[in-house]
């Protein structure tokens, strides 16, 4: 085999080495507006998570003491840990498997299943739980919450698998059979390494929001550490009892934190140019693709139409009843557009500095940096608008009660969603294309904004959208930060839906399906983008 072969037969099988072809090269000189960007936005994190354990520390240890070791908070964790522990296998089961059917086999109508499979995100968690509770009281509990949010939350799985899968260039798995591999062996020495750090974002997204999930878990009668909070402060309103709950969590999602970077591994996986060009040849599924249309016709069944029919019912009898009222509804649909639109281009834009530092200059600083962005995010919307509240009476009241402080707890809460499409996008971009441009006296400002940029934009695009996404459905931060008189389409079909009123609720679920639902079209491009 010639030399060539050689060396990119050592490139696609060794992805934890650099290549001896194209070597990776690195600056060293960190720019110090990426850094200060990068570590103010880390303190704007850190700063609500400090107030939390500034005011669990007010209980005094004996309190504290009494309240973390008690039967009830064994429980909670309990509770918390098999949800993560059952749920996240599902929706990685679920998220790879669909993608490869979609991508890596002849399953008919790619196209139409990669909409389909997305569609979930354009239904909120608490909508489907809403949806099935109506339907079955019955789905109650933890086998209903792990039912219910793993159909929610597998196109976080499903998303960036698919995306790389489509990439794959077959020139790959042609050389590593080359040197004597079976078809199975290619896939575990070629795909898989490259899948990791897909599966593991997507999976630690999905960890996150579980451990901040509270409207699905308080209508499956579920109890977690989110539930409990909030009934903490909403019952007892004792910060430092609901604070300490919370400091629980932050260390939960520490340990999530640490447990992703040896799961995502070291793969490389930017390249120089197309590759061969060759699509990946597509598995044939034979007397399989009856089965394999049925699996993913039930589970687009279960996530998305079930719900979607359920909520057109309540909504159809809301309309002949005449409980539609056209004024409120649209203007909750005004302000959860306008608070979506400025959650999603702050959080997208503030993700930037910190993924940028760690792929560009990277050292345990960046890391740092880029670890910290995840740590809020595992806290319920509650306790961070509660700690904001306390920031801005103090330090800026000027901004109480407005939306740039709404705006500023949604970023805290949803930036991994764009720290996470910017990995993506930024470990997809060839670094010796920006040594190229840095080579020919182009300044760093404008390599990124020629070189870079238009490599990513789809994966920045997909961060906004995803950002959106949260915003429109987020409910316990609103409730407590929303501008005075502000109501979102959240905030209104909780209201109705908590008094068991279904067809009340119905026209503000419908609304956030049909705002949300076009965006999934979007996230497709995502997908298609990648070749």
């Amino acid at each position: 085999m010639p030399a060539s072969s050689d060396l990119r037969v050592d490139a696609v099988i060794r992805y934890d080495e650099p290549t001896a072809a194209v070597p990776v090269v690195r600056s060293t000189r960190t720019p110090w507006y990426v850094m200060l960007a990068a570590i103010l936005l880390a303190a704007l994190v850190v700063a609500p998570v400090l107030v939390v354990f500034g005011q669990a520390t007010s209980a005094g240890s004996a309190e504290a003491s009494r309240l973390l070791f008690r039967p009830r908070t064994a429980e909670l964790l309990r509770n918390t840990l098999l949800l993560v522990a059952l749920t996240v296998p599902v929706t990685v089961l679920l998220g790879c498997g669909a993608a490869w059917l979609v991508e890596r086999t002849t399953l008919p109508g790619p196209g139409i299943w990669r909409t389909l499979l997305l569609t979930p995100l354009a239904i909120p968690a608490f909508v489907s739980s809403y949806a099935w509770t109506s339907m079955l009281p019955s789905v109650q509990g933890l086998g209903g919450a792990v039912f219910v949010t793993a159909l929610a939350y597998y196109p976080f799985v499903f998303l960036p698998v698919a995306a790389l899968l489509r990439a794959l260039d077959q020139g790959h798995l042609d050389a590593a059979r080359s040197l004597g591999l079976t078809g199975l062996g290619a896939m575990l020495r070629v795909v898989v390494p490259l899948q990791r750090p897909a599966v593991a974002g997507g999976a630690l997204l999905v960890a996150l929001h579980l451990l901040a999930e509270f409207g699905v878990l308080q209508m499956m009668q579920y109890p977690t550490f989110t539930t409990a909070i909030l009934q903490q402060f909403a019952v007892g309103f004792s910060n430092a009892a609901g604070s300490l709950l919370a400091a629980v969590l932050v260390v939960l999602c520490l340990g999530f934190l640490v447990v992703e970077v040896p799961l995502r591994g070291h793969a490389r996986i930017a390249r120089l140019g197309p590759g061969s060009g060759q699509r990946p040849v597509a598995h044939r599924l034979g007397a399989w693709t009856v089965p394999a249309l049925a699996a993913l016709a039930a589970l687009v069944g279960l996530a998305v139409m079930v719900p979607a029919a359920i909520v057109v019912r309540w909504l159809a009898r809301a309309i002949s009843s005449g409980a539609v009222e056209a004024g409120p509804l649209l203007a909750a649909t005004g302000s959860s557009i306008g608070l979506s639109v400025l959650a999603g281009l702050a959080a997208t834009l503030a993700a930037l500095p910190g993924a940028w530092l760690l792929h560009r200059y990277p050292s345990r600083l960046a890391a740092v940096l880029e670890r910290v962005t995840y740590v809020a995010s595992a806290l319920p919307g509650v306790v961070i608008g509660l700690a904001l509240v306390t920031l801005a009476v103090q330090w800026a009241r000027p901004v109480y009660q407005t939306a740039a402080l709404a705006v500023t707890a949604y970023t805290v809460l949803f930036l991994p969603r764009a720290m996470v499409a910017w990995r993506s996008g930024l470990a997809a971009a060839p670094t010796e294309l920006i040594e190229a441009s840095r080579s020919l006296g182009v300044s760093g400002l404008g390599t990124f904004a020629r070189v870079v940029l238009p490599l990513v934009l789809p994966s920045a695009l997909t961060g906004f959208v995803l950002v959106f996404l949260a915003t429109v459905t987020e409910l316990t931060a609103t409730l407590l930060l929303a501008p005075t008189g502000t109501e979102t389409l959240a905030t209104a079909f909780w209201s109705a839906s908590d008094e068991l009123d279904y067809v009340a609720s119905a026209p503000y679920a419908a609304a956030m399906i049909a705002l949300s639902a076009p965006l999934t079209l979007l996230l497709r491009r995502q997908i298609l983008d990648q070749r």
